[in-house]
């Protein structure tokens, strides 16, 4: 089913009306066809054809298409749609019918041996839910027309529920037995000005999530908002608050995993949503700081996150660094390029399948300054400082997280983030004073209370000394970074039972046996310091950890 690839005509994918051979009229629809030709021709009888436009299915596509019921009226709408006009690959598939969304998700579901659930009963939309070869998944909506127009005029109640929807590029609806669209609002024109419209004057106050979503398009397709869109925009900024929690966090995880966070965090600010969305995170602005940092705390803040962009592109595994001109990119690569696949690899294991990983490191480097405002204080010197502001800043994006109703493991993941994020730059602070690279057991101590966020917090703090530095970072600062970030990654990855999770020698039974111990916190304090001292290569052995108890035991017995 792939479509005719002729040369692109300037009617590509438009409905046109002919006299004679003759274009004398187009528009988005059939319908708005005729009446264009009708106010200049309106003595001639036109012919209204479709004229095809240059793309091709993808074969996810083509296959969900080919077990569609052949009777019935079923079209592809919304961004699925706009992604194929624009060559993209689109995530998911929306699909429209007059009626029973749920009874045909079900039998596609079936068809594919894939999951269905009933998405809205109210609304007749059911969704089949694909597992693909990643283990990624791709969702499949089937939902009834929404709007009030009779279904016994199933065209015009299409064209109703593509007005009703966000912005004219996602207005779209590709009919798949005849490979026609259905425009009603010129989105594909849109699409090609490179411009984000609301459907309409309501667009926006109707739903203010849509602020979210208009605004992280615009960035991701490099699209302009148009000026009615954007005041649109602000006027309705205020509700976001009455927003439900769940959509306004789906949106703000899309943002922070797609590309330039940091443009969309911006525009958010000032179209006035931030105040409404992450209030907190705005007492940032102004907040100055001391060198070497150039930036205030906020545009420190999203620096940070264009740093964490480009670091992960140049950790990918596709990364070609013979193509960079960057010095510091070039550094990476020689550094900690060994460990691309490993971090890759890392970053694709979701604390929650239904939110990338991306979104939520993204999110604790948003939050890990947020309280640099309220611990600020200038020493005697007049240097500025910020004691306890990774603590305090632990304590704030926890509670975020739980506004957001993230899961458990995310909200401790975001926790140890930002309450660890120093400990990286203190490392780095010893080699380059002392040159002292950090001690196994400190290596050891690093991943023991970091909880699982060791890589996270390498990642982060590689970004944020860029962040603090600018072009004025030297290339001895930078190696020493690198040079911190190899050695905590070479023991994950390659000494893990040596320094990150050194093997139990012997449990808490055994230690209590040898010992004369009752239960109680003075037999974990033991295991523990044995595991440091095993990660510290000191205690090899069963006979070693109990003589090394023993004699810390006593210690603590006298008070020392």
């Amino acid at each position: 089913m792939n479509h005719d690839q002729r040369p692109q005509s300037p009617y590509s994918g438009r409905w046109v009306a002919l006299v004679r051979g003759r274009v004398v009229a187009q528009g988005g629809t059939p319908e708005q066809a005729l009446r264009a030709s009708q106010s200049s021709r309106h003595k001639e009888k036109p012919e209204i054809r479709f004229v095809s436009a240059a793309f091709t299915l993808p074969p996810i596509l083509e296959k969900i298409l080919t077990i569609l019921p052949s009777q019935a009226e079923v079209y592809l709408v919304g961004g699925a749609v706009r992604d194929l006009l624009m060559n993209r690959l689109s995530p998911d598939f929306d699909f429209a019918l007059p009626s029973s969304g749920i009874s045909l998700a079900r039998s596609v579901a079936n068809s594919l041996n894939a999951d269905f659930m009933v998405l809205d009963e109210e609304r007749d939309t059911g969704r089949v839910v694909l597992t693909n070869e990643d283990g990624s998944f791709t969702y499949l909506d089937f939902a009834a027309f929404r709007g009030t127009t009779p279904m016994t005029d199933s065209r015009q109640a299409l064209e109703e529920d593509l007005r009703d929807r966000d912005f004219t590029i996602n207005a779209l609806a590709l009919n798949p037995r005849d490979m026609t669209i259905i425009d009603p609002l010129d989105g594909a024109n849109d699409i090609r000005a490179k411009i984000i419209r609301a459907c309409a004057p309501t667009s926006i106050s109707h739903d203010p999530v849509r602020i979210l979503r208009g605004v992280r398009q615009a960035v991701a397709f490099g699209f302009a908002i148009e000026k009615n869109t954007r005041t649109w925009m602000k006027e309705a900024a205020g509700g976001i608050e009455k927003v439900t929690v769940e959509r306004l966090r789906d949106e703000v995880f899309k943002i922070l995993g797609g590309p330039k966070a940091s443009a969309s965090l911006r525009a958010l600010e000032m179209l006035g949503a931030m105040q409404h969305l992450m209030p907190e995170l705005l007492e940032m602005k102004g907040v100055t700081q001391s060198p070497p940092h150039i930036h205030d705390v906020w545009t420190h803040t999203l620096s940070v996150l264009d740093h964490l962009d480009d670091l992960l592109s140049s950790l990918s595994p596709d990364f070609d660094a013979e193509k960079t001109s960057d010095l510091f990119m070039g550094l990476i690569s020689l550094k900690i390029g060994r460990y691309r696949e490993q971090i890759a690899a890392h970053m694709t294991k979701p604390l929650n399948p239904n939110r990338l990983h991306r979104s939520l490191l993204f999110l604790s480097a948003l939050y890990h300054d947020v309280c640099k405002p309220s611990t600020k204080f200038a020493d005697e010197n007049g240097r500025i400082r910020f004691f306890d502001h990774d603590l305090k800043g632990a304590e704030v994006v926890a509670e975020r997280a739980r506004s957001f109703n993230l899961s458990n493991d995310e909200i401790e993941r975001l926790d140890s983030i930002v309450r660890h994020h120093m400990r990286f730059h203190f490392f780095t602070e010893r080699l380059l004073k002392e040159s002292q690279p950090p001690s196994r057991k400190a290596i050891y101590r690093y991943f023991r209370d970091s909880g699982g966020a060791g890589v996270d917090l390498v990642l982060l703090a590689l970004a944020d000394v860029r962040g603090v530095w600018g072009n004025t970072l030297t290339q001895e600062i930078w190696a020493a970074y690198l040079d911190i970030a190899r050695i905590l990654l070479e023991n994950y990855w390659e000494r893990p039972k040596e320094t990150v999770n050194p093997p139990r020698i012997l449990d808490g039974n055994e230690l209590m046996k040898e010992l004369n111990l009752r239960p109680g916190r003075i037999v974990g304090q033991l295991l523990e310091f044995i595991r440091e001292n095993q990660a510290a290569g000191k205690i090899n052995s069963k006979d070693e950890a109990i003589e090394s108890a023993r004699e810390e035991l006593a210690k603590i017995e006298a008070g020392l």
